[in-house]
């Protein structure tokens, strides 16, 4: 709410301050100088002295009604030669002053007006100009009334403004909530936004589409485990078929010896996957795992002796630790790394383990032919499988590194890839202890 408040308030003071050059400029353009027209206004009894007072004297009374004038007067009234002031004035200026006009000196706090254009007043007086000086002028006090003014608007307006970003912002916090939960897996999380709230209607929205979303995706997991469940029964009938069939024919034709193995082959692929599959539904829908110490060493060494006869040079840090986590599910992901490695493998895989205060990280990398930069991100998506050679070449069914990126999620991690130094792909866990 804070962020979305001062947003606003610097965006409507910036409006008002421009609103307010805007208008400054534009009256000075039709109207005059308005801190001109404030002096001439607080110097007005001055003014009216001169015109009223002075100028209505007879020609033989003008310059001792001056006099008096200064005798009394807190303003300073001097005569100068025009030839002197005029080259002091802006162009504009000076064609007002010929004209004889009052002419403001608005920081000086002064004007100027000619004595009279024809010399009426004494002998050379149309060469003369009387310079008033010390006016009550104080423009600083219009500027500080125009600054209160200007403060007591911004407040009006950004009152209402605080009272609706702070109504307005606890409507998108709750939405944003709803958000991170929905996208944590919660699909029951809904946004809890007041009917009155300007982004109801859009909470609505977004309620009924996570509504749909949430539906559409049970209903896929249903499925996905429902046909799974299914297939066990015929895989299990396969295999007890399949049993008998080794014993009835077990030492008499090798044809069928070997056709026998391959259908078992085709039960067991079609076992792991039906396997795999609910493997990785139950992390996708798992909101938390159990978590309990264990050593971390052990369980890379571990790993590695499963994927034997392949050699894996390891470099273990001997400071790993342990880590708070489930052991077997974090042991299947580093298995799934370190199986597509041995797949893509051409003679080397490298295993090496770090922590660096908090921070853990296990790097998984081959001499095989790698992963293209443009589908690192997707070969974490279930069944995907790029098309190479390779891989359809390697057995495996696309979950592996479904299933390792899952994992690692669950405990607070994640899996990225780059190219190692050795020529094939780089996968990297990083895991905040």
């Amino acid at each position: 709410m804070n962020r979305l408040f001062w947003r606003f308030a610097l965006l409507m003071l910036m409006a008002i301050a421009l609103a307010s050059c805007v208008i400054y400029f534009t009256f000075s353009r039709l109207f005059g100088d308005p801190l001109e027209h404030i002096a001439r206004d607080q110097a007005a009894g001055q003014i009216f002295l001169l015109e009223q007072y002075i100028d209505q004297a007879p020609a033989d009374e003008w310059l001792p009604r001056l006099n008096k004038v200064r005798e009394v007067s807190d303003v300073t009234l001097e005569l100068q030669p025009l030839s002197t002031v005029l080259p002091a004035l802006p162009t504009a200026r000076r064609a007002q002053l010929l004209q004889g006009a009052v002419v403001m000196d608005v920081g000086g706090k002064a004007f100027y007006r000619r004595v009279d254009g024809t010399g009426a007043r004494y002998a050379g007086s149309e060469d003369d100009v009387i310079h008033a000086q010390n006016l009550p002028i104080d423009v600083g006090q219009a500027l500080r009334m125009e600054a209160i003014r200007f403060a007591v608007i911004a407040l009006c307006l950004l009152l209402p403004l605080g009272w609706w970003t702070r109504a307005h912002g606890r409507s998108l916090a709750a939405l944003s909530r709803m958000a991170d939960d929905f996208g944590q897996g919660d699909l029951a999380a809904r946004a809890q936004v007041r009917p009155a709230s300007s982004i109801a209607p859009l909470a609505g929205r977004i309620n009924e589409m996570a509504e749909r979303i949430g539906s559409l995706l049970e209903a896929r997991r249903h499925l996905l485990l429902s046909v799974s469940h299914e297939l066990r029964t015929p895989i299990a009938r396969l295999e007890f078929g399949l049993a008998l069939l080794v014993e009835r024919h077990a030492g008499q034709d090798p044809a069928m010896r070997r056709r026998i193995d391959a259908m078992g082959v085709d039960v067991e692929e079609l076992k792991t996957l039906v396997n795999e599959l609910l493997n990785l539904m139950q992390l996708d829908h798992a909101q938390a795992l159990p978590r309990q110490p264990f050593a971390l060493a052990p369980l890379l060494h571990t790993c590695m002796a499963a994927i034997l006869p392949r050699q894996v040079s390891a470099q273990i840090a001997g400071d790993l630790g342990e880590l708070r986590g489930d052991p077997r599910l974090l042991a299947r992901a580093i298995g799934n790394l370190l199986g597509n490695a041995a797949k893509y493998a051409v003679v080397r895989i490298a295993l090496s383990a770090v922590r660096d205060g908090d921070a853990l990280r296990i790097v998984i990398e081959d001499d095989g032919p790698g992963i293209p930069a443009d589908q690192r991100e997707r070969v974490f998506a279930p069944f995907y499988r790029l098309a190479r050679e390779q891989d359809h070449t390697a057995a495996g069914h696309g979950l592996g590194l479904a299933i390792a990126a899952r994992a690692v999620a669950l405990h607070g991690g994640a899996i990225a890839i780059d190219d190692s130094p050795l020529g094939g792909a780089r996968f990297t866990i990083y895991i905040r202890a």
